[in-house]
């Protein structure tokens, strides 16, 4: 089917409003006594009693309902490194989902640095506002690097871009192994692009981390621009060396198209139009196929089930299947935000990935996940990520 270019319309909505969010208040200042409440002198009251207890800023302040989308603007959808100032539509279109599905307030933070250790004092600088952080597209390994040395923040710093992927795929393979009647944990899975999101999609498959994992996929082959990820490779950085404690078993070698034969599914984060039917042939029967380059897919759907895929998904919204981190992180922030949770723990994404699945009562070829529309996945995750959030507590 052919896809509708949305260029011109975009650019057409985004120089009417100037940008799609803004800043309202809360209350209305129409007299002086209101202004005195909201302002000067009346303010002083809830700013000395956060001096006196921190936490109070949960209670009289944004904080408790408020997220930093933070970029670089290195990683930008599929569009690369456009810098800060080109990534803040993609950044205002994620505050907007924010609030859309969640009812938080987000705003876009968008540095004008790329140096890491810059990136991690701003973080730290700024973070006291916030009840939250999401990590946007910032370009691997310096996404890993800032992630884990944010943990000890106090609020959930969480990477969307790996986290939020890797959850909402686990979700629709879920639903979609018991479509094709498969046991999830016997699958051989093939996961061609080994930066942020492969290497998360990977880890959330093997459970990695988790103390009681709900899943462990019999068969992880994770690829890059050079093919399996094994031992037999020189030349890995050290997220993808570590990728080897949960990945390629059987530590064979070749290229993702060797990877692939046999396999049960193929989730791509990688490149357009990297797979041709031919290829998809040689899977296992009733194949999965995620091809989620965005904005154009390693395979379309049309020329997927050619090759014999059972069941196909992208990340476009103008096609079946749409696998989109939207599902993911509203209610993994709501969630994590209620709870007052310090950090989202590997049993809090595991939590959310079911609660997705389970948003859909009755999985078929064509419908595997919830739509991004659909107001009660949010919820559900919600509740799902609050209750796994306690548990660790």
């Amino acid at each position: 089917m052919p896809v509708k270019d949305y260029s011109k319309d975009s650019l057409e909505l985004h120089k009417k409003y100037k940008g799609k969010i803004s800043v309202r208040p809360k209350v209305a200042v129409n007299t002086t006594d209101d202004l005195s409440i909201v302002y000067s002198p009346g303010v002083a009251a809830p700013c000395l009693a956060i001096e006196a207890n921190p936490d109070e800023a949960y209670n009289y302040t944004i904080k408790g309902n408020t997220v930093a989308i933070v970029t670089d603007g290195s990683a930008v959808l599929g569009l690369g490194n456009i810098g800060a100032a080109a990534a803040i539509p993609v950044m205002e279109g994620k505050a907007m989902l924010f609030k859309k599905f969640a009812g938080i307030d987000a705003f876009p933070i968008c540095l004008a640095s790329q140096d890491m250790d810059e990136i991690i004092r701003t973080v730290r600088n700024i973070a006291p506002v916030f009840g939250g952080v999401n990590l946007e597209d910032i370009a691997a390994p310096n996404c890993f690097i800032v992630e884990e040395r944010l943990q000890d923040l106090g609020i959930p710093v969480f990477h969307d871009d790996q986290h939020g992927t890797a959850v909402v795929v686990l979700a629709a393979l879920i639903n979609a192994a018991k479509v094709v009647g498969k046991n999830l944990n016997d699958m051989k899975i093939v996961v061609n692009g080994a930066g942020a999101a492969g290497i998360a999609i990977t880890k959330l498959l093997k459970g990695h981390g988790a103390k009681r994992p709900k899943i462990s996929v019999r068969d992880v082959i994770l690829c890059d621009t050079k093919g399996v990820i094994g031992g037999h490779r020189d030349d890995l950085n050290d997220y993808k060396r570590a990728a080897l404690e949960y990945t390629n078993a059987a530590n064979i070698s070749g290229t993702v198209f060797d990877a692939l034969h046999g396999a049960d599914a193929f989730v791509g984060v990688s490149k357009a139009g990297l797979l041709k039917p031919s290829d998809i042939k040689t899977m296992a029967n009733d194949a999965i196929v995620f091809a989620l380059a965005n904005p154009d897919p390693e395979i379309m759907p049309e020329e997927a089930y050619k090759g014999g895929a059972a069941i196909v998904g992208t990340g476009r919204s103008d096609l079946p299947n749409q696998v989109n981190n939207v599902l993911g992180f509203p209610g993994i922030f709501r969630g994590a935000l209620d709870a007052r949770a310090p950090r989202i723990t590997m049993e809090m994404k595991l939590a959310a990935a079911y609660a997705i699945a389970a948003c859909v009562k009755v999985p078929q070829r064509a419908c595997i996940i919830p739509s991004a529309f659909d107001k009660t996945v949010a919820k559900r995750v919600a509740k799902a990520v609050f209750r796994a959030a306690k548990k660790g507590v």
